[in-house]
């Protein structure tokens, strides 16, 4: 299907565009305050009472942790293993970084 070419004496006036200034001083005229028509539900659907304190913060923090997938010893092990080695890994790499540059500081930039 060809596109039909415009040019400027045959654009209709609804594809005109009003600057953007006057759009946004439009739109803000035409927004109506946002009422809350009902009070806040939390993710069950049930209606939130308001407040709780810490009382309430340790009552849902305990109910998120009861849905928490807790892993198995054979994955918490493996875990382990993978972090000591990525420790030792970077240690050693720190280990000689450090010695590289303590004897190029020692050597070099010390001896002026």
């Amino acid at each position: 299907m060809a596109r039909s070419s415009r040019t400027r004496r045959n654009r209709r006036s609804d594809d005109y565009q009003a600057p953007a200034s006057a759009q946004r001083a439009r739109e803000q005229q035409r927004q109506a305050p946002i009422r809350q028509t009902q009070p806040a539900k939390s993710q069950t659907g049930a209606q939130r009472e308001r407040g709780g304190g810490a009382r309430g913060f340790i009552g849902e923090s305990w109910a998120e942790l009861k849905k928490v997938e807790w892993p198995g010893r054979r994955q918490l092990f493996s875990a382990t293993i993978v972090v000591i080695i990525a420790i030792a890994v970077v240690g050693t790499y720190l280990a000689i970084a450090d010695f590289a540059f303590s004897r190029l500081v020692r050597d070099v930039l010390l001896r002026f």
